[in-house]
């Protein structure tokens, strides 16, 4: 078999991204969401494997920068649209796209590669690590209440159409503030403010279109909500379900307010949330969190590209001084001992040949990156090996995170 790798040109991209619609079942995109991914990608960032004219694999990578701790925006390659046609799996073609890929990356110079895996199982050994999980919610709102804290009130809930470019630019705000605070979140470069409306088929399953309310105080957006509505009822009462796709909030008065909206809409017993950070307020605002059904499931994959650049743009819980040996056979640039000095103010991580305090491997470097997955944990199952006696406990300490890392969307 003869394939020949190479960068996407505009012209190719149908049937490159056919090509990756047939490897996830063959189902198309909604013609909205269609058009959205091809005005979003960087053709010069995308790779397709050809077999003739037939497209057999391709990959992306979205110029992303990603909140870490301490607040920065950092570089990071968004990894998507990977796949291979079933006809020419285990031939090394994924390898060979993931090989290129990193290659790229660090060319261009960004110390991260992050992506959302369909199937986690295949990219620990490309040196990913789970560094976020999403909380999803099943909410019985007919037998759960939900409280609103003190705090100043005057908070006004407005519907309004989600497409509005105004609505849009005030949530976009909102959203931005959020950004800054979280570590994982992703700052949206011109064009992705469109990704949270698009809005499919609205009347599949007889689900509503996007519909959004926003949380105002004083005439100033201080919240907003986005949501699908299923109405159902039956001789016993309601049963219709709310889909939530967005909520936040610049206070925890307008967040509890636009939550309690949800819990009240007319003809529905049900909140369905899919992707929320594991630290929601919203289980420490409701009477009883067993019957809102929480779950966990990774989210995140992060993968240090440059392990000296990627650990000194970050800041750290307490202060650290530790010499990390560190595993990478993918990426062998980054094998080696590595010292790691930082605080609240900042940091920096050069090589060094002196003894090392902690052993891991790149995975669990990625795993531990935003401090959502503590080192200490890591140790636990045998995953980091601590080599000076205490460097461990300080290692973990400073790595944490106040806030839970969190990713609100794909990409």
């Amino acid at each position: 078999m003869t394939t020949d790798l190479r960068v996407l040109q505009p012209p190719e991209w149908d049937r490159w991204h056919r090509s990756f619609e047939l490897a996830f079942g063959g189902l198309a995109k909604p013609a909205a969401e269609r058009a959205l991914y091809r005005d979003l990608t960087e053709f010069d960032r995308s790779i397709g494997i050809w077999d003739g004219d037939e497209c057999v694999g391709t990959t992306g990578a979205f110029s992303l920068r990603l909140t870490v701790p301490g607040g920065a925006g950092v570089p990071a390659a968004g990894v998507t649209m990977v796949s291979v046609a079933a006809t020419h799996r285990r031939r090394g073609l994924l390898t060979s796209m993931m090989r290129r890929q990193l290659d790229d990356v660090r060319t261009w110079g960004e110390p991260l590669a992050v992506l959302v895996a369909s199937e986690p199982v295949i990219y620990g050994r490309y040196g990913y690590g789970v560094a976020t999980q999403r909380l999803s919610a099943e909410i019985d709102t007919a037998r759960v209440r939900i409280s609103v804290p003190e705090g100043p009130g005057d908070v006004r809930l407005r519907r309004v159409k989600p497409d509005d470019p105004a609505v849009r630019d005030a949530c976009e705000a909102v959203y931005a503030a959020e950004v800054a605070e979280r570590p994982g979140m992703l700052a949206r470069r011109s064009g992705w403010e469109r990704m949270p409306v698009v809005d499919g088929e609205p009347a599949k399953d007889g689900m509503s279109p996007l519909q959004c309310v926003l949380a105002e105080r004083h005439g100033e957006v201080v919240g907003f909500t986005l949501f699908h509505n299923r109405p159902q009822w039956d001789a016993s009462g309601p049963k219709g379900v709310i889909e939530l796709r967005d909520l936040y909030a610049l206070d925890p008065v307008a967040y509890a307010e636009l939550w309690r909206f949800l819990f009240g809409v007319d003809l529905t017993s049900t909140i369905r949330a899919q992707d929320r950070p594991v630290d929601d307020p919203f289980q420490y605002l409701v009477s009883d969190v067993r019957r809102c059904g929480p779950g966990l499931r990774d989210s995140l994959h992060l993968r240090p590209v440059e392990v000296g650049a990627a650990l000194a743009a970050r800041t750290y819980r307490a202060p650290l001084d530790v010499v990390l040996e560190v595993k990478d056979s993918f990426c062998p640039w980054n094998e080696g001992r590595w010292r790691l000095s930082g605080d609240t103010e900042g940091a920096s991580c050069e090589r060094t040949a002196d003894r090392p305090d902690l052993a891991l491997s790149v995975n669990e470097l990625g795993a531990a990156y935003l401090g959502g997955v503590s080192l200490t944990a890591l140790a636990r199952a045998g995953r980091v090996a601590e080599v000076r006696p205490g460097a461990l406990t300080a290692a973990s300490a400073a790595f944490a995170s106040d806030l839970a890392p969190w990713l609100p969307h794909g990409f």
